[in-house]
């Protein structure tokens, strides 16, 4: 039987961390507010996707978990590259947020080395490799339970100004205004 089929999860599994991880939301700094801010995660249930986020043993690296639904599917038995490449995009941009710069991602290059099964829980972990003047350039990659390298990827993001991060948190709370609906 392949590997692909016999990884393949109805429901995602349980979040573990490794030793040494502990959970963090890497943008509710910025927001101020308890809302789970993940684009591509909306909570822990669901056939889509799930992304768990924790700070490692290495203080300047993001690792997580990342587990790949049913509905991900684009290749039989596999993730469709966009769902991939939306993982990738919102990591490597929380990496940056983790350390004090909230941005926006400007430009992403997802280098796809193996198809990702559907069902898998996959590892990846972000950095930020270098910072020149507002431009935040980080990497990262994701990796299959087994170790085996699925995807690279790297952005260059663009640091927000004060004035962004305050509309964003004005329209949050707009929109959670009651009364709204």
């Amino acid at each position: 039987m392949p590997d692909s089929v016999a990884v393949r999860r109805v429901t995602p599994p349980e979040v573990v961390p490794d030793p040494g991880w502990s959970p963090i939301d890497p943008f509710r700094p910025y927001l101020h507010d308890d809302t789970h801010q993940s684009f591509v995660s909306p909570g822990p249930t669901g056939g889509r996707l799930r992304v768990a986020y924790f700070k490692g043993p290495e203080p300047d690296r993001l690792v997580g978990r990342a587990w790949f639904g049913p509905e991900t599917e684009g290749p039989p038995g596999h993730a469709h590259g966009g769902s991939v490449a939306a993982v990738m995009d919102e990591a490597l941009g929380a990496v940056a947020y983790t350390q004090g710069h909230p941005i926006v991602v400007a430009r992403l290059t997802v280098d796809f080395r193996a198809m990702v099964p559907v069902g898998v829980d996959a590892t990846f972990e972000t950095w930020v490799e270098r910072i020149e003047g507002r431009k935040v350039h980080t990497r990262g990659r994701l990796l299959s339970p087994a170790g085996a390298l699925l995807a690279e990827g790297h952005a260059i993001c663009v640091m927000l100004g004060e004035q962004h991060i305050e509309t964003f948190r004005a329209v949050r709370h707009a929109r959670r205004a009651p009364g709204r609906g």
